[in-house]
């Protein structure tokens, strides 16, 4: 089954590493991209397709789900003209695996700022969008490697405004779909959790902080005492040494930088931005648009080609 994969921004270098990453696995996994083949590499063989298990009988050539996106890329400057068409590329994408022509769906990045400006796009990202998709299912935003996995509960806010937002709801949602998500698409019957405090030192026992014993302890025990494997609130600075990771499948962070410092300092060629809760599977290179190296062909596809083998392992968990 194929995995598709879209466009992303044409000014910045999703082109160029969805073509790498198709040359390094074309006689691994299946792949289909979503897009205006002229935004492509110059070089880059292409045969356009209609239907994404088309993309099974192509051979040499990167199959592509043709869209007309409007005027030629300039590297590094998005156009507003281009900004519709990523939007659909992302839309097609979704419906075309919830309708079960395609087998996962890889994003390449965006730029928010050109989808606003030039589509009105409302939403924060990626995730909020194709959680909007999909009927507005409640989702939850993974990063993982080979070493580590992390979930972040609260995302792109300031970190004043944390503890107001870190609900024992949104804790305790946050939670189950982590571990929904890792028994589906990751076959981890009784997932670990590691559950990290807001506070240093997890608090230390309420004198830098009470969340810890007010909101993250209770919920922990509760969960525990469902026959959830999970353990904390733990002291962050902690969790992150080789020791500490073989004790759990995913760590549960109360914020963006306390999960995205440890996994982007163990790899950060090879990351992967994985969304769990959707009725597909979604990931993603995690990298951005990175407008000051696009067109100049140095761009790294080791994330990209992550995200799409991550995607093939995940379907592949799902489906069977």
């Amino acid at each position: 089954m194929t995995i598709l994969i879209s466009c992303g921004e044409p000014a910045g270098i999703g082109p160029e590493v969805a073509a790498r990453a198709w040359m390094a696995l074309q006689d691994e996994v299946t792949l289909a991209w979503i897009g205006d083949p002229r935004h492509l590499p110059r070089g880059t063989p292409v045969v356009q397709i209609d239907r994404p298990e088309d993309a099974a009988r192509v051979r040499g050539a990167l199959p592509v789900l043709a869209r007309d996106l409007g005027p030629a890329v300039v590297p590094g400057q998005p156009q507003a003209p281009h900004a519709a068409g990523v939007v659909a590329a992302i839309r097609d994408g979704a419906a075309l695996c919830m309708e079960g022509a395609a087998r996962a769906l890889v994003t390449a990045p965006i730029s928010k700022k050109a989808l606003a400006d030039g589509a009105g796009f409302a939403f924060p990202g990626h995730t909020e969008y194709l959680a909007h998709l999909a009927g507005n299912v409640p989702v939850v935003m993974m990063l993982a490697c080979d070493a580590l996995r992390v979930v972040p509960v609260t995302i792109h806010v300031a970190l004043s405004e944390v503890p107001r937002l870190l609900t024992r709801a949104l804790l305790d949602q946050t939670i189950r779909l982590t571990a929904a998500g890792l028994t589906r698409d990751f076959g981890i019957r009784l997932p670990r959790i590691a559950v990290a405090g807001l506070n240093p030192h997890a608090g230390e026992g309420g004198r830098m902080g009470t969340e810890e014993l007010e909101l993250i302890a209770p919920l922990v025990a509760a969960l525990r005492d469902e026959g959830f494997a999970i353990a904390g609130p733990l002291p962050a600075d902690t969790m992150f040494h080789p020791a500490a990771r073989a004790r759990y499948d995913v760590a549960v962070c109360m914020y963006h930088d306390q999960a995205l410092i440890p996994i982007k300092a163990l790899d950060f060629a090879g990351g992967v931005n994985v969304t769990l809760g959707l009725p597909f599977v979604r990931t993603s290179p995690d990298h951005g648009t990175a407008f000051d190296i696009a067109g100049s062909g140095v761009a790294d596809p080791s994330s990209m080609v992550a995200a799409i083998r991550m995607a093939a392992a995940m379907a592949a968990a799902r489906h069977g």
